[in-house]
Protein backbone atom coordinates (compact mmCIF):
# COMPACT_ATOMS: atom_id res chain seq x y z
CA UNK A 1 0.00 0.00 0.00
CA UNK A 2 1.28 3.58 -0.91
CA UNK A 3 0.73 6.03 1.35
CA UNK A 4 0.22 10.04 0.13
CA UNK A 5 -0.53 13.15 1.93
CA UNK A 6 -0.92 16.48 0.84
CA UNK A 7 -2.71 20.18 1.59
CA UNK A 8 -2.74 23.40 0.13
CA UNK A 9 -4.59 26.71 1.08
CA UNK A 10 -7.62 28.15 -0.22
CA UNK A 11 -9.03 31.55 -0.64
CA UNK A 12 -12.85 30.53 0.23
CA UNK A 13 -14.28 29.44 3.62
CA UNK A 14 -14.12 26.58 5.02
CA UNK A 15 -17.53 25.97 4.17
CA UNK A 16 -17.32 26.86 0.28
CA UNK A 17 -14.51 23.88 0.09
CA UNK A 18 -16.48 21.25 1.63
CA UNK A 19 -19.44 21.96 0.08
CA UNK A 20 -17.78 21.88 -3.55
CA UNK A 21 -15.39 18.92 -2.65
CA UNK A 22 -19.28 17.15 -1.80
CA UNK A 23 -19.75 17.35 -5.48
CA UNK A 24 -18.01 14.57 -6.46
CA UNK A 25 -19.55 14.82 -10.54
CA UNK A 26 -17.86 18.16 -10.78
CA UNK A 27 -14.47 16.64 -9.88
CA UNK A 28 -13.06 16.15 -13.50
CA UNK A 29 -12.94 19.07 -13.68
CA UNK A 30 -10.31 19.34 -11.26
CA UNK A 31 -8.99 16.06 -10.94
CA UNK A 32 -6.88 15.35 -14.07
CA UNK A 33 -7.24 11.68 -14.66
CA UNK A 34 -11.04 11.45 -13.41
CA UNK A 35 -12.97 10.94 -16.54
CA UNK A 36 -16.31 11.00 -14.82
CA UNK A 37 -17.70 10.20 -11.46
CA UNK A 38 -21.63 9.25 -10.91
CA UNK A 39 -23.22 9.94 -7.88
CA UNK A 40 -25.43 6.61 -7.21
CA UNK A 41 -26.90 7.81 -3.89
CA UNK A 42 -25.79 9.74 -0.70
CA UNK A 43 -22.90 7.46 -0.11
CA UNK A 44 -21.79 5.69 -3.05
CA UNK A 45 -19.95 6.78 -6.56
CA UNK A 46 -19.09 5.08 -9.75
CA UNK A 47 -15.84 6.40 -11.13
CA UNK A 48 -14.32 6.51 -14.69
CA UNK A 49 -10.56 7.20 -14.63
CA UNK A 50 -7.30 7.61 -16.96
CA UNK A 51 -4.30 6.74 -15.08
CA UNK A 52 -1.06 6.60 -16.85
CA UNK A 53 -2.97 5.76 -20.24
CA UNK A 54 -4.81 2.87 -18.62
CA UNK A 55 -8.65 2.84 -18.25
CA UNK A 56 -9.73 2.17 -15.02
CA UNK A 57 -13.71 1.46 -13.17
CA UNK A 58 -14.63 1.42 -10.02
CA UNK A 59 -17.32 1.98 -7.12
CA UNK A 60 -16.77 4.00 -4.02
CA UNK A 61 -18.16 4.19 -0.43
CA UNK A 62 -18.17 7.67 1.48
CA UNK A 63 -17.39 5.95 4.86
CA UNK A 64 -17.88 8.58 6.70
CA UNK A 65 -18.52 12.41 6.01
CA UNK A 66 -18.97 15.44 8.51
CA UNK A 67 -19.95 18.98 7.15
CA UNK A 68 -16.88 21.30 7.32
CA UNK A 69 -14.69 18.63 8.44
CA UNK A 70 -13.90 15.62 6.60
CA UNK A 71 -15.04 13.09 3.87
CA UNK A 72 -13.47 9.37 4.10
CA UNK A 73 -13.89 6.41 1.24
CA UNK A 74 -13.18 3.49 0.32
CA UNK A 75 -13.24 1.61 -3.20
CA UNK A 76 -15.60 -1.14 -3.07
CA UNK A 77 -15.35 -2.94 -6.35
CA UNK A 78 -13.39 -2.66 -9.66
CA UNK A 79 -9.51 -2.58 -10.76
CA UNK A 80 -8.37 0.15 -8.03
CA UNK A 81 -7.94 -0.25 -4.28
CA UNK A 82 -7.82 2.68 -2.30
CA UNK A 83 -9.51 4.67 0.33
CA UNK A 84 -8.65 8.13 1.82
CA UNK A 85 -10.00 11.12 3.70
CA UNK A 86 -10.21 14.75 2.85
CA UNK A 87 -10.07 17.21 5.64
CA UNK A 88 -11.04 20.09 5.96
CA UNK A 89 -9.59 23.37 8.61
CA UNK A 90 -10.41 27.17 9.10
CA UNK A 91 -7.89 29.46 8.73
CA UNK A 92 -9.58 32.08 8.49
CA UNK A 93 -13.08 33.34 7.57
CA UNK A 94 -11.84 33.80 4.26
CA UNK A 95 -9.50 31.33 4.00
CA UNK A 96 -9.25 26.85 4.73
CA UNK A 97 -6.96 24.18 4.50
CA UNK A 98 -7.38 21.24 2.36
CA UNK A 99 -5.37 17.94 3.40
CA UNK A 100 -5.81 14.44 1.36
CA UNK A 101 -4.44 11.60 2.50
CA UNK A 102 -4.60 9.12 0.01
CA UNK A 103 -3.63 4.98 0.43
CA UNK A 104 -3.39 3.21 -2.53
CA UNK A 105 -2.33 -0.37 -4.15
CA UNK A 106 -0.56 0.63 -7.11
CA UNK A 107 -1.25 -2.01 -10.08
CA UNK A 108 1.01 -3.02 -12.44
CA UNK A 109 4.21 -2.41 -13.65
CA UNK A 110 3.84 1.54 -14.34
CA UNK A 111 2.23 2.50 -11.19
CA UNK A 112 4.36 0.25 -9.40
CA UNK A 113 7.94 2.45 -10.68
CA UNK A 114 5.60 5.61 -11.03
CA UNK A 115 4.61 4.94 -6.92
CA UNK A 116 8.30 4.47 -6.04
CA UNK A 117 9.21 7.61 -7.93
CA UNK A 118 6.62 9.69 -6.12
CA UNK A 119 4.36 9.96 -8.99
CA UNK A 120 1.12 9.96 -6.95
CA UNK A 121 2.27 12.77 -4.71
CA UNK A 122 2.82 15.02 -7.43
CA UNK A 123 -0.70 14.22 -9.48
CA UNK A 124 -2.57 14.98 -5.91
CA UNK A 125 -0.27 17.70 -5.76
CA UNK A 126 -1.17 18.94 -9.19
CA UNK A 127 -4.78 18.25 -8.48
CA UNK A 128 -5.03 20.35 -5.34
CA UNK A 129 -3.29 23.20 -7.30
CA UNK A 130 -6.26 22.53 -9.95
CA UNK A 131 -8.83 22.49 -6.99
CA UNK A 132 -7.46 25.84 -5.55
CA UNK A 133 -7.72 27.28 -8.78
CA UNK A 134 -11.36 26.39 -9.68
CA UNK A 135 -12.72 26.88 -6.27
CA UNK A 136 -11.45 30.51 -5.98
CA UNK A 137 -11.96 31.27 -9.57
CA UNK A 138 -15.71 30.35 -9.44
CA UNK A 139 -15.93 32.62 -6.17
CA UNK A 140 -18.32 30.04 -4.66
CA UNK A 141 -19.63 26.23 -4.78
CA UNK A 142 -21.63 24.93 -7.19
CA UNK A 143 -23.86 22.99 -4.75
CA UNK A 144 -23.60 21.44 -1.30
CA UNK A 145 -24.43 18.04 0.07
CA UNK A 146 -24.53 19.03 4.24
CA UNK A 147 -25.25 15.53 5.08
CA UNK A 148 -23.80 13.67 7.83
CA UNK A 149 -22.46 9.99 7.20
CA UNK A 150 -21.08 8.73 10.68
CA UNK A 151 -18.55 6.26 10.74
Amino acid sequence: MTSITESIDVDVPVTVAYNQWTQFESFPHFLDEVESITQLDDTHTHWKVNVGGADREFDAEITEQHPDERVAWKSTGGETQHAGVVTFHKLSDTSSRVTVQLDWEPEGLLEKVGALVGAGSHAVKKDLKNFKEYIESRGGESGAWRGDVPR
